[in-house]
């Protein structure tokens, strides 16, 4: 049996499903996937937080709506969190232990029997993630996990089925662009917002601009480091005009889990 099919036998054991929604590559895949099998017994959740874009929030909203799929937007305000605030490197499990708590309620109170998430099979096997064991203590079923589809493998999948966000750049929690350690505040996830929409205005396609107390450190993919060095005036005036003090362009680029390295080891 193929992978897709897998994925559409391991949804159709569930009557009906919430899945907490993003609007990124994955969640996307997963809801049209699920509305196709579950039709109209299918509802979206999508956060709102200091730590969402409301430019992301906005395109969820748009997605939902082009795929014909009921949305639920909530307020799930991470900076709430004390440990989310001091930042350890377990900060995902604590983030994650709230929001799918709630999302298990809202599936509880309206009658939907299981809550999805968008997990693929290389969450799993790369990087630190600690948010998992949250994910596996409260219950959450992770349908392209278990179908064993990887990113690339989704990312075909969806260009065949001409989702718009087939070649989408992978977007993480703004959270994750702060060393272990450093306390997050609402005030500095909007810098590190406000820096990285003027950076895909600019026409940077996949990037992460990590905060260093005042200075903002920039990654680029490789392929753009050359486009950044001779913009870079712009980019610093664009982080400056964001909030930061100072401005310093990563040579090794961008790199999923960066602030991970200081990790190894673990």
């Amino acid at each position: 049996m193929d992978k897709l099919s897998v994925l559409k036998d391991t949804i159709g054991k569930r009557q009906s499903a919430v899945i907490a929604f993003s609007g990124g590559v994955d969640s996307t895949f997963l809801a049209r996937v699920a509305s196709e099998v579950l039709g109209d017994k299918l509802l979206l959740v999508t956060a709102c937080s200091s730590a969402y874009p409301a430019a992301e929030r906005e395109e969820a909203r748009r997605l939902a709506e082009a795929m014909g799929i009921e949305q639920l937007t909530i307020v799930s305000e991470e900076t709430d969190i004390t440990e989310f605030v001091e930042n350890p490197p377990d900060r995902c499990y604590y983030c994650k232990r709230e929001l799918f708590r709630r999302i298990k309620e809202i599936a509880a109170e309206r009658g939907y029997e299981a809550v999805f998430d968008g997990s693929n099979a290389d969450d799993v096997a790369n990087d630190y993630r600690p948010g998992r064991r949250a994910l596996e203590e409260l219950g959450i079923v992770s349908p392209l996990k278990e179908a064993g589809l990887t990113k690339e493998e989704i990312r075909q999948l969806s260009r065949d089925m001409r989702l718009p966000t087939a070649d989408k750049p992978a977007h993480a929690c703004l959270a994750s662009r702060f060393p272990y350690g450093e306390r997050i505040t609402p005030e500095k996830l909007g810098r590190v917002g406000r820096a990285e929409q003027a950076l895909r205005a600019m026409g940077f396609s996949q990037f992460r601009v990590r905060s260093h107390g005042d200075c903002a450190r920039v990654e680029l993919v490789p392929a753009e480091l050359e486009k950044g060095w001779r913009e870079r005036d712009a980019i610093t005036g664009a982080c400056k005009k964001a909030g930061f003090t100072f401005v310093a362009l990563d040579t090794q680029g961008y790199r999923m889990g960066a602030m991970n390295e200081v990790l190894q080891g673990r």
